[in-house]
């Protein structure tokens, strides 16, 4: 398996932090139950894209019975404890790191959730000094699955997207970070045990399996 030895993007979102299991909690009770008008999205669906365009995807395959402001609201009145006190950070991760700086590899941050939302994370993880953070909400494209995001950080970083190694959980993720032409790595967790992430490279189980790959 020939992994770039480049820059490694990360996904926040069911890659860093947990935030997966209680985001599709918040949809269950509240996003597919109440805001819907008829239909049952599976989770896989919106999972990875940004918020507002959740709204747009949501309102045009099963029609949004509440305005776009009153759904951006709850998704962000959500966030401030699930980010603050909820969420918990995967095993390892402050370590890995630490072994990938040490190596001389860039780190970045490349996240559908918005700026205030990261800076959350990273606060309260102290996940230290990063070469690149980059939420949805600073580029004027569509987000993910849309490949855009990657190649953004991509070009931020000064290096091609297929030097790049794209850590993600999500098949929207995934397919943002196989269309820009990462290479991409599927991180598998409890929120996403059921589906089929074969379209990225290489599926690792866990942060242990991803450092074997990151660094040998």
């Amino acid at each position: 398996m020939d992994v770039p030895d480049g820059a490694v993007l990360f996904d926040m979102d069911g890659v860093l932090v947990d935030s997966e299991t209680y985001w599709h909690r918040f949809e269950d009770e509240w996003v597919f139950a109440a805001a819907l008008a008829d239909g049952s999205p599976a989770h896989e669906e919106v999972t990875g894209m940004p918020y507002d365009e959740i709204y747009d995807y949501l309102d045009e395959r099963y029609g949004a019975v509440v305005t776009k402001d009153e759904f951006v609201a709850k998704y962000e009145e959500r966030a401030e404890s699930l980010y603050g006190e909820q969420v918990e950070l995967a095993d390892g991760i402050p370590e890995l790191f630490d072994a990938l700086r040490a190596v001389g590899r860039a780190i970045a941050i490349v996240s559908s959730a918005p700026r205030a939302w990261i800076n959350i994370v990273r606060e309260r993880f102290d996940l230290g000094p990063l070469d690149l953070v980059l939420s949805a909400e600073e580029i004027d494209e569509h987000g993910k699955p849309e490949p855009h995001i990657y190649e953004r950080a991509a070009d931020r970083l000064g290096v091609d997207p297929s030097e790049c190694v794209v850590v993600e959980d999500s098949l929207n993720g995934i397919e943002a970070a196989v269309r820009a032409g990462a290479f991409t790595v599927a991180f598998r967790a409890a929120h996403n045990a059921d589906l089929d992430l074969s379209r990225a490279d290489v599926v690792v189980e866990g942060t242990a399996e991803l450092r074997d790959v990151l660094l040998g």
